[in-house]
């Protein structure tokens, strides 16, 4: 998929609240080599960069645009053009850290075990997925995209949810180590008109917008947008609330 820095940052602040989170249940005090799986545009690798200063730290990312940006932050990193369905390092590391990006690969039965098998004794893997896929915002665009001209087309191309419940990450993740599974509901206050509209650009739609031609996009998100006026109203001042679930586990291996 074909992903904009500048639309995801658009609500960087609050997209980044999580990686926040997530890195403050880190256990680590001085790790050598950290990997931030999907590091986006590099704002999940400043934090990492801020909290572990003489680590080697590899910013990894399948889209061109997010590589660029990051490259372009400022922040002490190596970036690598990779797609973290295939990725492997090259030697075993410290730190795994992946914010807001295992939700978009299948099988994590598989996956995440593989991941936790690139770290070193004593080594973590944190994620962070949104947990939110029964809430309106795609509710109301599996409906939009099963009603109308595009029905067809994207009934192949949406993904498919593979972001488990807290009880399954835990069977699934408690062999390797300690491990810290939770889930956390955020309320993002924002901004502007048609501004949920503007955060599911970012990321939602991305696949929508690659499958559609423009026109045909463009009607798409009209009639998304009209929907998403009706579940998501401005509060009196004019700002509009969303709630936004996410889950979390971090995974500390044995030393």
């Amino acid at each position: 998929m074909t992903w904009n820095a500048a639309t995801y940052l658009a609500f960087g602040d609050e997209r980044t609240r999580a990686a926040i989170d997530l890195l403050h249940r880190v256990p680590l005090t001085s790790p050598e080599a950290i990997v931030d799986l999907g590091c986006g545009p590099g704002n999940s690798t400043e934090l990492l960069r801020a909290r572990f200063p003489q680590a080697r730290i590899v910013g990894v990312d399948a889209a061109p645009d997010m590589i660029a940006r990051a490259s372009r932050s400022g922040v002490q990193a190596e970036w690598l053009l990779a797609d973290a369905a295939t990725w492997s390092p090259a030697e075993p590391v410290d730190l795994v850290f992946a914010n807001a990006l295992l939700h978009w690969l299948p099988d994590h039965a598989r996956l995440l075990p593989r991941l936790a098998g690139y770290l070193r004794p004593g080594g973590v893997l944190a994620v962070q997925m949104p947990k939110n896929f029964e809430a309106p915002t795609h509710r109301l665009m599996r409906a939009v995209a099963g009603d109308g001209p595009w029905a067809e087309t994207l009934g192949a191309r949406l993904p498919e949810v593979s972001v488990l419940d807290a009880q399954s990450y835990m069977r699934l993740l408690r062999w390797l180590g300690r491990v810290d599974v939770w889930e956390t509901e955020y309320l993002h206050v924002l901004e502007g008109p048609d501004p949920v509209l503007g955060w599911v650009r970012g990321t939602t739609l991305v696949p929508v917008k690659e499958a559609l031609s423009a026109e045909m996009y463009a009607d798409f998100e009209a009639a998304y947008a009209a929907r998403l006026r009706e579940a998501y109203p401005p509060e009196e001042d004019g700002k509009t609330l969303l709630p936004f679930r996410r889950i979390f586990a971090v995974v500390a291996t044995s030393a």
